[in-house]
């Protein structure tokens, strides 16, 4: 039996989008791929009547249940899994996947897990902070003569890409991972005690952070996993204060 992504647990995250029109076209591309949610972030709220233009009247319901907040970091507290899009490539925005592979690794972890795909503003794209908090970084290939791609573009392909790829050998469900929330707990934990320890450089904090990120990134943290890492963290703490 073949299986496929769970669209149902699919969010597409616009942080700062710039035009209505866009967005619109967005809601279009959810639509056609049975996304039914979208959440604007750091966004005014957009005209209604131009979104639903790009939109059509078939997205037009979709358009009036877009959800705006402006705290990132707050909206994706409650997903298990948030998967970056960028075309800027680098050492400190760490390795990335193809939309292919991208939807592969997502038909298991669908099933029982929220996903967010976020996707950064027309201009600027995800900064390398945005990025930080992703467990998952996407770039769409495109020819060297001209690598911009629209907002509702990119959008379309990965949406695609998860809605037509397909397996017939589904793995062993994959229960709900541990949230964003509970990692960034985790990970903030961590800073501390090897800030307490000497470990990181007071100077540049965040360098060292970013590869300890990569290094819990390559596998999937289950809600125990986080409570067992941030145990030893606590008491690893209280070890230093007796001494």
């Amino acid at each position: 039996m073949e299986s496929k992504a769970n669209m149902a647990n699919m969010t597409i995250v616009l942080k700062g989008p710039k035009y209505a029109g866009n967005v619109g076209s967005v809601a279009r591309c959810a639509q056609n791929m049975g996304v039914d949610r979208i959440v604007v972030v750091d966004g005014r709220e957009m005209p209604v009547e131009e979104m639903k233009q790009t939109a059509t009247h078939f997205a037009g319901d979709l358009v009036d249940r877009i959800v705006y907040v402006n705290d990132m970091q707050e909206v994706l507290n409650d997903f298990e899994y948030i998967v970056g899009a960028t075309s800027r490539l680098g050492s400190a925005r760490g390795p990335v996947v193809s939309p292919r592979e991208m939807a592969e690794s997502l038909i298991d972890l669908s099933q029982n897990n929220r996903v967010a795909l976020l996707f950064g503003p027309e201009d600027t794209g995800l900064s390398n902070e945005d990025l930080r908090i992703c467990h998952g970084l996407v770039a769409i290939p495109t020819s060297e003569r001209f690598k911009s791609i629209n907002l509702s573009h990119a959008v379309m392909i990965l949406c695609y890409e998860i809605f037509t790829t397909q397996r017939g050998d589904l793995q062993a469900f994959t229960p709900r991972l541990a949230s964003a929330a509970e990692i960034e707990g985790m990970y903030g934990q961590i800073k501390a005690l090897l800030q307490k320890i000497g470990f990181l450089n007071p100077q540049n904090p965040e360098y060292w952070m970013l590869h300890i990120r990569r290094f819990f990134s390559r596998t999937r943290l289950f809600s125990r996993d986080v409570k067992i890492i941030r145990g030893i963290c606590r008491q690893l703490d209280w070890r230093l204060d007796q001494k």
